[in-house]
């Protein structure tokens, strides 16, 4: 089985929990995601199987959305509902002013990781010290915030909560959002729930869970939800090669690039004529002349 799943995380489970339950499924030992998420979240997470896992990089790369609720007034060790609550404060801030400071942060921000995070720093997980009561200096990295939507404050007595949709860039922490969004409205927050609604071109709609996958790999039927490895790449541009082209390309040579095709260092889909994906090329300059490399052979034919 060469391809991708796109499963609805459950909440509980780690993201190699369900990558242990689909090889218990599948009988399948060469399968990966695509872009851990916390065990409590739920929502996308892209599984890919076989051949497919060599393109696991490229869709680690694309941007994501998530359905978010932050908790505002109260704020947690880990930034989300599973830490340990470190302090409590009243929410002062009227809902124009909470609205004002959550868009803020929409565009180009830099953000500082989480301690509870697999960020590795001389080696170690960020996590593993946390746990251990280690607190280091991290790095700020840049990530972006393409858009927040659907914004809605909820007020029940003192307790403040607010809904909203964000897409963003990899690499972005929500948790850390919503603890940012909390300092900087002075009351701190922290991040209730989360939803993945979407990795690159992958939806929620659209996604199946692990007792669907079951049920389907029991009938026999979980091929028609088995998606090509080359969904995750649609925003590359296609070639086809003939057959010889294809043997040079499997045996790391370059062929000519068709003037269609003129951005050096851009990433090309490559389908052999009998259209089987093959491919992830570049475009390179060779002896004067545009030329197509393969960057990431996927075999076949």
């Amino acid at each position: 089985m060469d391809g991708i799943l796109n499963i609805n995380k459950p909440s509980g489970m780690t993201s190699f929990g369900v990558i242990r339950r689909l090889r218990g499924i599948l009988k399948i030992k060469k399968i990966g995601h695509a872009g851990t998420l916390d065990p409590d979240a739920t929502g996308v997470l892209p599984v890919c199987v076989g051949r497919a896992t060599k393109v696991i990089e490229f869709l680690m790369e694309k941007d994501k959305s998530y359905h978010v609720v932050l908790r505002l007034g109260v704020e947690t060790d880990t930034q989300d509902a599973s830490g340990e609550i470190l302090a409590c404060r009243e929410v002062a801030s009227t809902d124009e002013e909470i609205r004002e400071a959550i868009l803020s942060f929409v565009g180009d921000i830099m953000q500082v990781p989480p301690m509870y995070s697999a960020v590795r720093i001389n080696g170690k997980r960020l996590y593993e010290m946390a746990r251990q009561g280690i607190e280091i200096e991290r790095k700020p990295r840049p990530v972006a915030i393409k858009a927040i939507e659907n914004l809605k404050i909820l007020r029940e007595g003192e307790d403040v909560r607010v809904i909203f949709d964000v897409s963003c860039s990899k690499g972005t922490y929500v948790r850390t959002l919503c603890a940012d969004i909390g300092a900087r409205l002075g009351c701190g927050g922290h991040m209730e729930s989360l939803v993945r609604t979407r990795t690159g071109p992958f939806h929620l709609e659209d996604s199946i869970t692990l007792e669907e996958v079951q049920k389907r790999a029991d009938d026999g039927s979980l091929p028609d939800v088995v998606l090509e490895m080359d969904m995750a790449l649609t925003d590359f541009p296609c070639l086809t090669v003939t057959g010889d082209q294809a043997r040079r390309l499997g045996n790391g040579m370059a062929v000519p690039c068709p003037g269609s095709l003129d951005e050096w260092g851009s990433l090309v889909r490559i389908y052999h004529e009998n259209g089987s994906f093959i491919s992830i090329g570049k475009i390179i300059g060779q002896g004067g002349k545009q030329m197509i490399k393969s960057q990431k052979w996927l075999g076949g034919r």
